[in-house]
């Protein structure tokens, strides 16, 4: 009986250290089967992440941070346990970051291009890697976030105290006028725009028509272009050519004929230039009684002669038709 209750002893002391043992393991979340996949990002600076962390990839958790360590050249490693079979996204980065409002941090496992688009997150995602590691970056967590909310409430606070002092009493009355001054032109324009309202359709009108006189200009130009084009595939256009051709070449004999009856021409001038030199000589020498040309155009008294030397013939001529036989004889054998 003794025997029994030392063996139920021994065996309740190795059941309880065995409980202790497997909850101590599961609150560490070891794995001593190596069921997990294990995956190493580098980090500049991992913030207030601490081994136990959740892992998530898009959204769902898939692992813890198994351990953080310091590497020779500064950089941290962190090494993630995740679950067997997980797939990793495609060009992965790790960013760690707060999950919460109560300090919890987590590491995010997603593809490069879904980063945020920050100058310090992506500067830290660029530097120096040693090959196998995931490069991994810390995101700004809400105390960061808090001191630069304060900067941006104080630089607002300092603005709103400059527009207060711009904005004084003056100004308010100021602006108050240019409301009213608006509200007149407003005002204005408006019985303007209804006062022109019927130029406004006429001029409408107006443009309606000069568009459709466009219209029909542009469809007459595709007209004209459509028989163009077909004039042009009909072999017209080639027949037009030739005979231009053959008008060009007729032109050039033209223009060449031209040419030497100007040459002939300008010798023929210059002959009737010598010729009028000529005979302007003679007339002056018969203008001034030189010659026997001369002395007949300026002696009178030829003139005279002849006439009375024509009129003795016509007495004469007279005189033989009245008597014949005076002045001829005839005798026949």
């Amino acid at each position: 009986m003794k025997h029994r209750q030392d063996f139920i002893v021994g065996l309740t002391v190795i059941a309880t250290v065995a409980a202790l043992i497997a909850g101590v393991l599961w609150l560490q979340q070891r794995d001593p089967a190596h069921r997990r996949q294990r995956v190493v990002a580098q980090f500049s600076d991992v913030g207030n992440a601490r081994v136990g962390n959740a892992a998530m990839i898009r959204g769902v958790k898939s692992g813890r941070i198994d351990r953080i360590e310091l590497a020779d050249d500064g950089a941290v490693l962190v090494r993630l346990s995740l679950d067997r079979g997980t797939e990793l996204p495609r060009d992965p980065v790790v960013l760690l970051g707060e999950s919460s409002l109560f300090g919890e941090w987590q590491a995010t496992i997603t593809e490069r291009a879904a980063v945020p688009r920050d100058d310090a997150v992506q500067r830290q995602l660029t530097g120096a890697r040693e090959p196998g590691l995931i490069p991994g970056a810390t995101l700004p967590d809400i105390a960061k976030l808090t001191v630069v909310a304060g900067q941006i409430a104080g630089d607002v606070a300092n603005v709103a105290e400059r527009v207060e002092v711009a904005f004084d009493d003056n100004a308010a009355r100021e602006l108050r006028g240019s409301i009213r001054n608006f509200a007149i032109l407003a005002q204005t324009l408006a019985k303007t725009v209804t006062d022109h309202s019927g130029d406004l359709d006429t001029l409408s009108s107006h443009l309606q028509d000069a568009v459709n006189s466009l219209n029909r200009t542009a469809r007459k130009t595709e007209q004209i272009a459509g028989r163009v084009d077909s004039s042009m595939t009909s072999g017209d256009v080639r027949r037009m050519m030739t005979d231009f051709a053959a008008a060009a070449a007729e032109l050039r004999v033209a223009t060449a004929t031209i040419a030497s009856m100007t040459q002939r021409l300008a010798g023929s001038q210059s002959r009737l230039d010598n010729f009028l030199t000529s005979g302007d000589s003679v007339l002056m020498k018969i203008n001034a009684g030189q010659g026997t040309l001369g002395r007949l155009v300026n002696d009178s008294s030829l003139y005279v002669d002849s006439d009375s030397l024509v009129t003795s013939l016509h007495g004469l001529v007279q005189e033989i038709r009245a008597n014949p036989k005076r002045f001829f004889s005839m005798r026949l054998f």
